[in-house]
């Protein structure tokens, strides 16, 4: 058998993290087997499916390199399809038309509300109580439609619906590759609908229709949707197809441990991309290990990821969004990317707007070092900020207190000294600051802070001989004499 999986949100927003991690498992599981990942668009909502949020979707896969094997079916596209099973459940006794309306279901649940107030009154005798209760109870129970006996004549001239015949007394089962042996009685489900009065199809019938005619062997999916399987599973049943074998994945939580929401930030694919700034091979090793484990592995690329894919590594309890995890794991892959592809990262950025040639091309050289100190492009953007302020720069609090009298006759001392060097590289720098607090018997602690404070104004930055190195002879020595004159 050839493994086949399937992703399948709906276009009605982003691309939620959450069905980034769906789809990311499912991809794999089908790499691993050597099966196949294809992708369905459930646009059947017409009112909230839009082609933003469509191109949403596949821009957020593309990105993370989970492109599916082969077109997108787009499940409003097979409308045809799904009223011709639903005819062919009823010729075959599984589901059958029913002449109940939306509006009479909805007097129903309405009555049951009158029935609770009216049995909390306090003029009632037992007897009466306990008789709304029951009629109560009655209403409120799984709807099965008396139409569901074929033997009873419907109504001439009123439109039906076509409603999936549960079975009556036996239990369903399902064999969840994560959730285990999950049971769940028949007569506690509805008869839902599979067919509009209006020929639509529903949901239910259409997922189900699409998932065999696409040959989907396992559907994985969260476990929100393990309600839906016992009302998809009978309609396989019906048409004598094998049904998938599930795997539904807990959702992910925040950091509170409740479900994960905007509340808890971003929530959407594109926003760990553009707002957040991660690579797309940081956050898939991420969200692969948020419910998924092998031993103690942390970094796992895709190559060993698809090698060590399975079903029975899935966690059954809901992970929690880590960011400070995040950040380890995808500084990881800034820290082994290429330096050109960052740079080039960079510039998409809003941070890089505006930026002259000669600053971009010390970001450039300033690549390897700034790449090892972040977690992320926004934190690499505050990391090269101090190659980007344009002079003169005004100092703050306690950079501004560093420069004082004492300070700046040694700024003045030193500027002479680095304006004759010849050779600007960071070993050459490093001696020539040795030999001068030698000179002045003191120590870096004593123009170290000094020096960051004129050449960084305080913003995040390495070693201050690297500083110097990446600013170059020029820009280092007038940020210094700025601030000498400044002070004079």
């Amino acid at each position: 058998m050839t493994v086949v999986t399937r992703f399948a949100p709906s276009p009605t927003g982003y691309l939620h993290i959450g069905g980034a991690r769906t789809a990311l498992f499912c991809w794999l599981y089908a790499r691993h087997t050597g099966g196949k990942f294809l992708l369905r668009i459930e646009d059947t909502d017409k009112e909230r499916s839009t082609k933003a949020a469509v191109d949403a979707i596949f821009d957020g896969l593309g990105w993370l390199g989970l492109a599916g094997d082969g077109p997108a079916v787009m499940q409003g596209e097979r409308a045809g399809r799904h009223r011709e099973i639903a005819l062919e459940l009823v010729k075959r006794g599984a589901a059958y038309r029913c002449p109940v309306t939306a509006e009479e279901l909805a007097g129903r649940r309405a009555r049951a509300d009158e029935l609770k107030a009216e049995s909390e009154s306090p003029s009632l005798t037992p007897a009466e109580k306990s008789a709304k209760e029951k009629e109560r109870e009655e209403l409120l129970r799984p709807f099965r439609s008396p139409w569901r006996d074929p033997a009873k004549p419907l109504p001439e001239g009123k439109p039906t619906v076509i409603r999936l015949r549960m079975p009556d007394d036996s239990d369903l089962v399902i064999e969840d590759k994560v959730q285990g042996r999950v049971k769940v009685a028949a007569k506690d489900l509805d008869d839902l609908v599979l067919l509009r009065s209006d020929g639509t199809p529903t949901y239910m019938l259409a997922v189900v229709v699409d998932d065999h005619d696409m040959g989907v062997t396992h559907v994985i999916r969260g476990d929100d949707h393990l309600n839906n399987t016992f009302r998809q599973a009978p309609i396989f049943v019906g048409m004598d197809w094998d049904v998938p074998t599930y795997a539904h994945v807990p959702m992910i939580h925040g950091p509170d441990g409740k479900k994960l929401s905007k509340r808890h930030g971003a929530t959407g694919v594109e926003a760990y991309r553009d707002e957040l700034g991660y690579l797309p091979e940081g956050l898939k090793n991420y969200l692969l290990r948020l419910g998924w484990s092998h031993g103690d592995a942390e970094i796992v690329d895709e190559k060993q990821a698809i090698e060590w894919f399975d079903l029975d590594g899935l966690n059954k309890a809901p992970a929690r969004l880590d960011m400070k995890k995040l950040d380890a794991v995808n500084g990881h892959y800034m820290a082994q990317a290429d330096d050109q592809r960052l740079f080039d990262l960079f510039l998409k950025r809003p941070e890089a707007k505006g930026l002259s040639r000669e600053v971009l091309a010390r970001i450039r050289i300033a690549m390897p070092a700034l790449k090892t100190r972040s977690p992320n492009l926004v934190v690499l953007a505050e990391q090269a900020r101090f190659l980007t302020d344009i002079r003169p720069i005004v100092l703050t609090g306690k950079q501004a207190d560093q420069v004082n009298d004492e300070a700046r006759e040694r700024l003045t001392a030193l500027v002479p000294r680095l304006e004759k060097l010849v050779d600007w590289t960071e070993p050459v720098i490093k001696q020539e600051l040795a030999d001068f607090t030698a000179q002045l018997g003191i120590g870096m602690g004593k123009i170290g802070p000094v020096l960051r404070a004129v050449l960084t104004g305080g913003a995040s930055a390495p070693d201050i001989t690297l500083v110097l190195a990446l600013l170059g002879r020029n820009e280092s020595v007038a940020r210094m004499r700025d601030h000498v004159r400044i002070g004079g």
